[in-house]
Parts: C-alpha cells; sequence; structure tokens
C-alpha cells in the first residue's frame, strides 16, 4: 500500500496546538506562514510519496551491500537522494547563509515525519547530516564551516556521528580512539568504530565523519574526549576533493529492521593515520557531540510516530478491504473486518497512540523556536526549558509506542501479517532499533529523572503539569459531557504523574536503584500524560 501523508492532521497540530501563526511572527521566522507552511508540506508530500515510498520496500527485499570495502545502496536510492538534495529538503531549517531555507523547526518537523513515513531506511542518511550540520554550526570554526556546511545542506556530502566502539557502547568514557597532533593544526586519528549509520555509501561524492577520540596528554573517563571532523575524501582549499583519506568500510552489520540503510564498521588509520581537525576545544567533544544527538534524538522520535502512521495507514486499508466472518449485529454474509468491535478498537488504540505523540513533538518543536527566537529572554529560557524536558520523552515515548503500534498492525492483519510479502512485518521489524539508537529507552529515562527531575527537586516537571492541570479547568468550564469525561481521565493520570515527580526528588539520595528502577515507566507515564494533554487541547478546540 502506498503512504498518504496526513496533512489535515498535521496542518491541524501546527496551527490550533502549537502556535505556527505565532511562531511566525518571531524574529527570523516571518516566512513561516500558515500559507507558507500547507505549501512546504503538500510539496514535501508529493516528494514523499512519490519518489521515496516506493522504494521502502525494494530496500527492505534488496538492501544494501559491501564488497571490497564499497558499499552499494538499494537501487534507486542514489537517484532519489540526489533529487531530495536538489529540491532543498536538507535544507529546510538551517540558515540561508550556506544554502539552506531557514525554516522553522516547527515546520521541518512533519516534514522529517513524512520522509520517515515514507522510508525509514533512506530518512536515516538525511538524519544524521542534520546532526553533524548542527555540530558543526555550534562549535565549529569558521573554515570548517565554510568547507562542509553549504555541501552537507545542499546534500552533495553527508554527515555521520562516529561515537560507538566494540568496548565502548553507551558508556563513552571507554572510547580508545587516539588523535595524534600533526604540528600543523592537523590530527591523525587511529580506532574503529560500529553502528556508522551511513558510513559508507554511494549517495554522495563526499562522507563527512564526526569522529570522537583523545588526544595524547587527554585526561580519563568522559572529560578527555575531543571531536573531529575527518572526511572520506580531503578537501582542498577551494573546496574541491583530494586524495582519498585513511577512514574505510571494513563490513556492514546484517540486521532485523533499516536493512537498506547501511550500518557500518569503519577503521581509521591502517595506513598511516586519518587526517582531521579538531572541532572546538579539546576535550570538549562530548558535549559538542551532545549538540548532535539532542538533534538526532528528537528526530529518532519522530521516526517512531512516522512508522506508527505508516503501520496504521497499512492495517486500516486492510481491515477494509478484508472480508471476514459475519457482523455481531446481524448480517447474511462476511463483512469486512473493520465492521469488528475489536479490530476498531486496536485500529483506534494505533491511531490515538500515534496522534498524541505527533501533537506532543510537534508542540516541542515549537517551543525549540521560541528558544532560539523570541525576543523576550525570560521566554527564551522558560522555552528552552520545555524543550530540553520533553525530548527523552519524545525520543524514549514515541519509540517505544512504535513497537505497540506496529506490532498491532500486524495482530490486524493476522495470519496475513506474520507473511513478509503484505508488509505489515517490515513496520514491525523497523521499528524495533528506534528504542535503542541514539541511547536506549532506559538513557532517555536517565535523562529525565537526573538532569531534568532531580537536579530542580522537580520543579519544572510540576510547573508543566500546572499547565496540564489548567487545561483540565478549561475541559470543565466547557460544560460538555465529553470533555467532562477526558477530564477526569486527564486528572486521574495528571495526579499519577504528580505523584511520581514527589516520588523521584523525595528520594533519589536516600534510595537511587529504587528510583531509577522506576525510571522507564516515568518516562511512559509522562508521555501518556502529556500526549493525553494535548489531544485534550485538540478536543477543546473541535468542541469550540
Amino acid at each position: 500500500m502506498s503512504y498518504t501523508a496526513p496533512m489535515k492532521d498535521m496542518l491541524f497540530v501546527m496551527n490550533e496546538l502549537a502556535g505556527l501563526e505565532t511562531i511566525s511572527t518571531l524574529p527570523g521566522c516571518e516566512d513561516a506562514t500558515p500559507e507558507t507552511a500547507e505549501a512546504v508540506l503538500e510539496e514535501n508530500a508529493k516528494f514523499c510519496t512519490e519518489v521515496i515510498a516506493p522504494l521502502n520496500w525494494i530496500g527492505d527485499q534488496k538492501p544494501s551491500s559491501w564488497h571490497d570495502g564499497k558499499v552499494t545502496t538499494t537501487a534507486g536510492f542514489k537517484e532519489a537522494f540526489k533529487a531530495f538534495g536538489q529540491a532543498g529538503w536538507q535544507g529546510v531549517q538551517h540558515p540561508v547563509e550556506f544554502g539552506g531555507q531557514g525554516l522553522p523547526k516547527l515546520l521541518a518537523t512533519p516534514c522529517i515525519e513524512m520522509l520517515n513515513s515514507a522510508n525509514l531506511s533512506f530518512a536515516l542518511c538525511p538524519l544524521l547530516t542534520d546532526g553533524a550540520i548542527e555540530a558543526l554550526m555550534t562549535a565549529g570554526t569558521q573554515e570548517q564551516k565554510d568547507i562542509y556546511l553549504a555541501k552537507l545542506i545542499s546534500g552533495e556530502w553527508t554527515g555521520t556521528m562516529n561515537l560507538t566502539e566494540p568496548q565502548a557502547g553507551s558508556d563513552l568514557a571507554l572510547v580508545r580512539s587516539r588523535a595524534v597532533p600533526e604540528g600543523d593544526g592537523t590530527f591523525k586519528i587511529f580506532g574503529t568504530k560500529i553502528y556508522i549509520t551511513f558510513g559508507e555509501h554511494d549517495m554522495a561524492e563526499n562522507i563527512v565523519h564526526l569522529v570522537l577520540a583523545r588526544t595524547p596528554d587527554a585526561p580519563e573517563g568522559v572529560k578527555g574526549i575531543s571531536l573531529f571532523v575527518v572526511p572520506k575524501f580531503l578537501v582542498h582549499a577551494d573546496g574541491s576533493l583530494g586524495k582519498r583519506n585513511d577512514v574505510h568500510c571494513v563490513s556492514i552489520e546484517h540486521k532485523l529492521g533499516i536493512k537498506a540503510s547501511p550500518t557500518a564498521v569503519l577503521q581509521f588509520g591502517d595506513h598511516g593515520g586519518a587526517i582531521g581537525t579538531l572541532v572546538g576545544e579539546e576535550n570538549r567533544g562530548l558535549e559538542y557531540m551532545f549538540i548532535m544527538m539532542n538533534a538526532a534524538r528528537f528526530a529518532v522520535g519522530m521516526q517512531g510516530i512516522a512508522v506508527a502512521e505508516r503501520a496504521y495507514q497499512k492495517a486500516v486499508q486492510y481491515a477494509k478491504d478484508r472480508a471476514q466472518s459475519r457482523d455481531l449485529a446481524g448480517s447474511t454474509g462476511a463483512v469486512s473486518i473493520i465492521k469488528h468491535p475489536d479490530v476498531r478498537r486496536m485500529l483506534m488504540s494505533m491511531r490515538a497512540q500515534t496522534e498524541a505523540a505527533r501533537a506532543l513533538s510537534y508542540v516541542t518543536a515549537a517551543a525549540f523556536d521560541a528558544a532560539h527566537h523570541h525576543a523576550d529572554a525570560a521566554t527564551k529560557k522558560a522555552n528552552e526549558a520545555f524543550y530540553e524536558f520533553m525530548v527523552p520523552i519524545v525520543k524514549g515515548w514515541s519509540t517505544e509506542l512504535s513497537i505497540d503500534v506496529t506490532s498491532t498492525g500486524v495482530q490486524v492483519h493476522g495470519g496475513m501479517g506474520f507473511i513478509e510479502e503484505t508488509g505489515a512485518a517490515q513496520y514491525y521489524r523497523d521499528a524495533r532499533i528506534l528504542t535503542i539508537y541514539e541511547g536506549t529507552t532506559a538513557i532517555q529515562a536517565n535523562d529525565l529523572v537526573g538532569r531534568k527531575t532531580v537536579r530542580d527537586g522537580g520543579a519544572l516537571a510540576k510547573e508543566i503539569i500546572a499547565q496540564v492541570k489548567k487545561t483540565e479547568a478549561e475541559l470543565i468550564s466547557a460544560d460538555n459531557e465529553n470533555l467532562r469525561a477526558i477530564q477526569q481521565q486527564l486528572s486521574l493520570a495528571s495526579s499519577a504523574l504528580l505523584d511520581v515527580v514527589n516520588f523521584v526528588a523525595a528520594n533519589a539520595k536516600s534510595d537511587i536503584k529504587g528510583v531509577y528502577a522506576g525510571s522507564v515507566p516515568y518516562l511512559k507515564l509522562a508521555g501518556i500524560v502529556f500526549g493525553g494533554w494535548q489531544i485534550a487541547r485538540a478536543a477543546l478546540v473541535a468542541h469550540r
């Protein structure tokens, strides 16, 4: 089944819940009017539906392959990626001065969702490139920005994140890759990096690797990690490509899902050393890499929403087409299974979770824009705090529910869902990585507990819950039976969340393992409550 972008839902959330009109009044966001947003989304939907989505099934059946150090991507990917770059989709949210469109994150977010719904494997290449752009924008030298940014934003080159090593997964203190200064401002990089998404491919003429490594005198642990930019091909001063750098792909992984996305093992320095340049200051690499990771974590949350949407669309279409058993209310023959109550329950569960996660993520994107563009310092600070608080929830909750939603999609198909040819199983398999990469759900939950709740004694969490309570009051004052029912459930949920926040803040020192043992359920509860809050706001808009 082909993909149809849920334009109506997206525009509703952007306009009514995320406040696109308000965002378009901020300095630097004036072009992002509701009219412009609709036009951009329509063009993006057309591109994703016609160019990218048809490659999804093909990529799963005939994935990327490795031979003698070279990776050949699925047939059609190279041409599609070139069209993606030429159409300007890589640069939607990036600065105009380097060739981007300079549009706010709120407008880029549905574009990211559509691309991932169309083809999760394909979308990983732009996702990692976005992260590299963010890191270089923040910490790169002017020379690095001039060399790399325009090419990355145009899609002529792509970017990667090189963190993980065989002995250093989530614990980056164990990173052993070495960076030896050459005395001319460059470093020679030595080491092995694993799980490098699109670390080698044939879709662009150069790949810009951002690599964590240690200099000779670096302190132990995470405080001794630096960040380096190491291109596949060295770049001359005029921007033209030079000789091949000493970084090579020695294999790619064979995976449960996202099969068309080549996950590379990269070897740096087997033939004398890979030449790289320092990004920012020495020993601050992890700090800079977190800029990439925060951008990537939000985007992975969008991947969860995207694959859930795709699984829902496939399931609902199958339920309309598949005739089986008589209607419980009475019929003479088999009816479409969508008429059966339990099938309707499953479909509504899939839809409700997807819509709640979408609403929360778009509202979070709007907070990012306000944090970066608002003229008032206090408003910027408040929105930045809200965004930072929500990122682990958007990442953790949206990806966890994507496994549930795609699994339910298989269930709606019955036995046919277990058969690969129907395509339902691919979404289930693809979704399974999302709770793992860019920080597992437990790592997102650790962040939510430690940095986002314990650090301020739960103050920010309580402020956000107070906003939920205001919505509850609006639901009561609307004097509508359906809205009152929503209010009652939201009140129970928000009160439960407040209890958890108080428990976490009160017991983090005295019972740290007990608190962290409940960290993932805390994150999931926060997602359900805050997602439900947005759906309640949507119900109020619909009522008005």
